[in-house]
């Protein structure tokens, strides 16, 4: 099992319009083979920066989701309210 951090950061005015984006691609990625949970997450500190933690059964089903079309699809309404590209971080449990 891997949990996937991806960090954002968002265009100020754009909050309402990406938490649509954000609740609509994880009810896209509950579907994806292998997908386990998924939360999005604010920063207190910075209300432009924003956390996704996707929980996936293996890195392949990550990597099978992350160049899907859907994703592709997604992302694509996503990708023009950030500020900087997003930030992909793979985790595991240590043995």
């Amino acid at each position: 099992m891997i949990k996937v951090l991806i960090e954002r950061h968002i265009a100020t005015d754009l909050a309402e319009l990406y938490e649509k984006a954000a609740r609509s691609t994880l009810q896209v990625a509950m579907q994806a083979h292998g997908f386990i949970s998924g939360e999005s997450l604010k920063n207190s500190a910075d209300p432009h920066h924003r956390i996704v933690i996707a929980t996936f059964l293996s890195l392949e089903d990550w990597q099978r989701w992350y160049i899907s079309s859907e994703r592709k699809t997604i992302m694509a309404a996503i990708m023009p309210m950030l500020t900087t590209d997003e930030k992909i971080t793979i985790l595991e449990h240590e043995c």
